[in-house]
């Protein structure tokens, strides 16, 4: 039994997108996570935030949007990034607003660039793909193998009719 599991750990890791194939630091923690086995092929919904951003508040429709669809497969991340100027310099501070203020339990990752010369390559490849964010709380949906990539700004909120049926439409083509 151990190695069947084994062996779809090293099936899914050869199909697993080059963007996604690598471990990321948790938000203030030691701890990391593998994104292709956080995400394991299911639709993702990337957004970079921001701690004092006018949008900041979206975290709290973010925590819902992934409360509602979490057992139907969608996986959300946050990347907090101070690109904008607006995140806190300290990491303990930002998972504070989180952790405490929000009550966010979807996976959130250290601080990182989301655009220009230093971007990380999961910015990288979402850039290429649909354009960098042009400001916080930009939100990437992301197919479950990784290769049709929507954006959204940072207007369209996390209850928007139009990204849950975005959503709704890649969860029902993924199952």
């Amino acid at each position: 039994m151990v190695g069947l599991g084994l062996f779809g750990s090293v099936s899914f890791a050869a199909d697993c997108p080059d963007y996604l194939n690598r471990d990321m630091r948790k938000l203030h923690s030691s701890q990391t996570v593998n994104l292709c086995e956080l995400t394991q092929g299911k639709p993702v919904l990337i957004i970079n935030t921001a701690s004092h951003c006018g949008f900041t508040p979206q975290f709290k429709g973010l925590e819902a949007l992934h409360k509602r669809y979490a057992d139907k497969g969608l996986v959300v991340i946050g990347f907090p990034s101070d690109d904008f100027f607006q995140e806190e310099d300290d990491e303990k501070d930002t998972a504070k607003i989180c952790y405490i203020n929000y009550g966010v339990t979807f996976t959130m990752l250290a601080t990182s660039a989301v655009r220009g010369s230093d971007v990380n390559p999961v910015f990288k490849y979402l850039d290429d793909k649909a354009g960098s964010p042009k400001w916080n709380f930009y939100k990437y949906l992301v197919s479950g193998d990784g290769k049709q990539v929507q954006q959204f700004s940072s207007r369209v909120t996390p209850d928007s009719e139009e990204l849950n049926q975005a959503i709704d439409k890649l969860l029902a083509t993924a199952n």
